[in-house]
């Protein structure tokens, strides 16, 4: 019997930061938050049931089985991506991959992917939806939409917004029997927290908010917390409660009227959406095609 792996990703995680000796190096060529790093790690070390990494005050260090296992796991991810180039070598060609978060792509990406594909009926389009880490190069993704701080190396990246934090809710909070007219009304209602922001050290979260909204008599912990901030908005505008996210996910939901600013406080955050391209195919005909829409739709 073969005998049960760990999650891949975690294994990914825990590979490149031994390379590296570093979270934060392992996160950039991974091109994921130091954090998603981290927690990948911290659960396969509890799945392995033992430390890989010592973590000293300003450096990593190997634990002996950590060390042990590197070098079959980095020969290991060779195979894994040979195999996958000869599985691939008679599949369908042609096929444009994006890697995203799944709330940018549900709530802004697949909403305007028609205008795309009209444009450019030649390009089959793939939407990998995940958090999960990806290598461009090793793992067939054409482009990545990543929420970071922009520095990838080895990569083109293009800053596609720049993001606030600020409450949304229904409308029909803002007439119900606890009116939303003041912060402190917000007492009354329930906060909707997107738990994946925490990847974010920039990202308010309803704490920091209600701090600069000097707002004290709200207890900030209330409330139910989402994987995803797309979920967070979609109850937010079922009326469950108020959601704190951000610029770009609830851009056509304000538009609409699905969604309302219930206040003009809003916090910024250093970390935006990039568009994110290996140096080495920049320009690939179908990439700068995808890059020019998705500049020119941003925007809009």
């Amino acid at each position: 019997m073969h005998h049960r792996l760990p999650p891949l990703n975690a294994l990914r995680a825990f590979e490149a930061a031994a390379r590296h000796l570093s979270f934060t190096r392992a996160a950039l060529e991974l091109n994921v938050t130091p954090a998603a790093v981290s927690h990948q790690i911290k659960a396969l070390e509890d799945s392995v049931g033992g430390a890989l990494f010592v973590r000293l005050t300003r450096a990593l260090r190997l634990t002996d089985r950590g060390r042990a296992a590197l070098p079959a796991l980095s020969e290991g991810f060779e195979r894994l991506s040979e195999a996958a180039k000869i599985m691939t070598g008679g599949a369908e060609t042609g096929v444009f991959t994006i890697s995203t978060a799944p709330a940018f792509a549900a709530k802004w990406l697949v909403a305007r992917l028609d205008n795309f594909q009209d444009s450019n009926p030649g390009i089959k389009v793939r939407i990998d939806a995940s958090i999960a880490l990806v290598d461009l190069r090793r793992d067939g993704v054409d482009v990545a939409i990543r929420y970071g701080g922009g520095v990838y190396p080895g990569h083109s990246t293009d800053r596609l917004s720049d993001e606030e934090v600020f409450p949304v809710c229904s409308p029909k909070l803002m007439n119900g029997p606890n009116p939303l007219n003041s912060p402190e009304d917000l007492v009354h209602h329930i906060l909707l927290h997107a738990g994946y922001a925490a990847d974010d050290p920039t990202y308010p979260e309803w704490r920091m908010w209600l701090k600069s909204a000097g707002v004290t008599q709200v207890d900030w912990r209330k409330g139910p917390e989402f994987s995803h901030e797309s979920m967070a908005v979609q109850a937010a505008i079922e009326g469950h409660g108020v959601a704190l996210v951000n610029t770009t996910l609830v851009k056509d939901d304000l538009a609409s009227g699905a969604l309302v600013r219930p206040f003009d406080l809003g916090m910024p955050t250093a970390f935006a959406y990039y568009l994110v391209i290996p140096t080495e195919t920049l320009d690939r005909p179908d990439i700068k095609a995808f890059r020019k829409w998705l500049l020119d739709a941003i925007v809009d």
